[in-house]
């Protein structure tokens, strides 16, 4: 059956018009239709995403997040390789580590962030005074993690490789161990486990990795998942409210120790001194190419103590997928 041009163009704008008044707000819909359908399984640490977003009042996702703690970043890749998480941060260190097996992980941006929470621990009474009183000592560290590269670069800076002390790998709750028990004679470890230790009673910092690192941290994403429009928007979103609430606490870490202490069991005085002396605040952006020059030192160093091949593609770890959704 055919139709008139003038019935066919009064259709025609009433269609229009009827897309004018609806089509923005449909297509609204749609998108938190889509967002409601999405599942981030996000990695956090201790204390951090999840305790912050919720004290914040950041939660109101409109898509599912399940959280799962884990206390180191190469964990966290193993993790994403195995497709048990879509979003999660790391270092330089797990991610080169990553990229030299070809697991399965993308960076979707970067952290910067600071450095002062990375050190190598002593007993307090221990008469060590330099990494150089280590030789032949046991010295505990974090496999694939900052612990492992700081360790490798303070050995060298006195001359030292790890074969001249006697390295111990070790997960965080076992350094943690051993460290009390006093099986290891120094431990070089991050985060939380310094300020615990160290308000215990139970070790100092022998030396800080501060200006050893480069405060350049990840988020990696599942790379399953970023041909999915909607799971690249929830991604995105949600590293925002991670935005969000550094640039809230960050001004105000009174607040912020407040917040943590009871997530990571350190007295609040401890937990805000430490706050207090971290030498950049957390941000997260879109990653630069200077990211990626960054993680070839990284990988050169690990190269030249013979751990990893000479050569690791890092540029293809690298997705550009949440790019043009994020801050530069």
């Amino acid at each position: 059956m055919s139709h008139s041009p003038l019935v066919l163009g009064r259709r025609s704008l009433l269609a229009l018009g009827a897309a004018a008044l609806t089509g923005p707000a449909h297509g609204a819909r749609a998108q938190d239709n889509a967002l409601r359908g999405v599942t981030l399984r996000v990695a956090t640490f201790r204390g951090q995403d999840q305790t912050l977003l919720t004290a914040l009042g950041l939660t109101d996702f409109p898509y599912a997040v399940e959280f799962k703690e884990f206390n180191s970043g190469n964990l966290i890749a193993q993790a994403m390789n195995a497709d048990a998480i879509d979003l999660g941060p790391w270092s330089e260190i797990p991610m080169v580590f990553a990229a030299a097996a070809r697991s399965s992980i993308a960076v979707v941006a970067t952290l910067d962030g600071p450095t002062t929470d990375q050190a190598v621990l002593v007993a307090k009474d221990a008469p060590f005074r330099s990494i150089r009183d280590l030789r032949n000592k046991r010295v505990g560290y974090l496999k694939a993690t900052t612990s492992h590269y700081f360790l490798i670069k303070m050995l060298h800076s006195e001359g030292m490789s790890f074969s001249d002390i006697h390295p111990v790998a070790l997960g965080m709750s076992e350094g943690l161990t051993a460290m009390k028990s006093g099986s290891l004679d120094a431990w070089a470890t991050y985060g939380y486990a310094i300020q615990m230790l160290e308000s215990q009673g139970d070790a100092r910092v022998l030396r800080s990795a501060a200006d050893i690192l480069s405060g350049h941290y990840f988020i990696g994403a599942n790379p399953r998942r970023l041909g999915d429009d909607a799971f690249r928007r929830a991604a995105a979103d949600y590293i925002g409210r991670i935005a969000r609430a550094y640039a809230i606490l960050t001004p105000d870490k009174p607040r912020w120790a407040r917040i943590i202490a009871p997530a990571i069991q350190v007295p609040e005085p401890v937990v805000l001194a430490a706050l207090a002396e971290q030498n950049r605040p957390y941000h997260p952006r879109a990653w630069r190419q200077a990211d990626i020059d960054s993680a070839h030192d990284v990988a050169a160093t690990f190269a030249g103590a013979g751990i990893l091949p000479p050569s690791v593609d890092l540029q293809s770890v690298f997705s550009t997928a949440l790019s043009s959704l994020l801050q530069s």
